[in-house]
């Protein structure tokens, strides 16, 4: 089997699932993309059809957040709406593909699931000021391009609404992707390849919160239970390479002991795919805690 995080994922997903299918094995990936998750789920028939497993998703956002909202979702009779926010740090980041990946996602249009059915949003708009635990606070998000509101709809029945927002601890960053992309200097994949390279070589010249240089996610999962109406949120920080890495190691660890029945393309919360229950306490063991609340509305 093979574990993939080679981003960004718009690029290279639907060649390395096709290589893997075409190998005869078995793939885990951390894509974050959403156009590169919706182009391998449709190749879901042909996976099943070589009796092959192809875990898409399998990391912070998506990953973590996808097996928080399906955590939620049992909990409760029923399930009105799944809100995911995330926040990242410009300064708890390496790697080319991370400005790739922040540019993409900042640009054209977004998936959402709202109302029964999925819409498309301006990426960067509809800012929202959401809270994370210490020490990060208060982070700007937005409406952004990410597999969240594409995959749980499919997995997760009778939901109204999926949402997915996110954003940088350093607003100016936000702002500055949300200018480049108005000015449409990043809506071709050679423009966005060539702004990327800029990004990357003058991101050190940034200012960056050293006491905030680490990333969190927040699911907030609101429904009925008990003929009551309540709000399930959970929360987690940490440095991005942790929250990234670490579930796709459980996740490989869990496909190769053979404890993922799902065959197919699929994301983490699908059924048969991810307990979420022996997730966490795989998590809890490397050092992730992820902090619940429930309150009544």
């Amino acid at each position: 089997m093979a574990a993939g995080a080679l981003g960004p994922f718009y690029r290279f997903e639907k060649p390395i699932v096709e290589a893997a299918l075409a190998a005869g094995v078995d793939y885990v990936s951390i894509c974050d993309d959403n156009d590169a998750a919706s182009a391998v789920i449709q190749m879901d028939r042909t996976a099943r059809d070589k009796g092959r497993k192809v875990l898409t998703g399998m990391g912070w956002t998506p990953g973590l957040s996808n097996i928080l909202a399906r955590r939620g979702y049992d909990a409760l009779e029923k399930t009105e709406s799944i809100r995911i926010y995330w926040a990242g740090s410009a300064g708890d980041s390496t790697g080319f593909a991370v400005p790739l990946h922040t540019i993409h996602i900042f640009s054209g249009l977004a998936p959402s699931y709202q109302g029964g059915e999925t819409v498309e949003v301006k990426a960067g708009s509809e800012r929202e000021i959401v809270g994370f635990p210490p020490p990060l606070g208060r982070i700007h998000t937005f409406h952004l391009g990410h597999p969240e509101p594409v995959t749980i709809p499919l997995y997760l029945e009778d939901v109204g609404e999926v949402t997915l927002k996110g954003g940088l601890v350093e607003n100016y960053l936000n702002n500055l992707a949300r200018l480049l992309s108005s000015l449409r200097l990043t809506n071709t994949p050679a423009k966005k390849q060539a702004v990327g390279k800029l990004m990357k070589a003058l991101l050190p010249l940034f200012p960056v919160n050293k006491q905030k240089a680490i990333s969190g996610i927040r699911v907030e999962v609101t429904g009925y239970r008990d003929e009551k109406k309540v709000r399930l949120t959970y929360t987690a920080v940490d440095h991005m390479r942790r929250l990234t890495s670490i579930p796709l190691s459980i996740g490989t660890y869990q496909m190769g002991k053979g404890e993922i029945r799902r065959y197919g393309v699929f994301a983490p919360e699908a059924e048969g795919a991810i307990d979420p229950d022996a997730f966490l306490q795989e998590l809890s063991r490397r050092g992730i805690k992820v902090e619940s609340r429930e309150e009544e509305l």
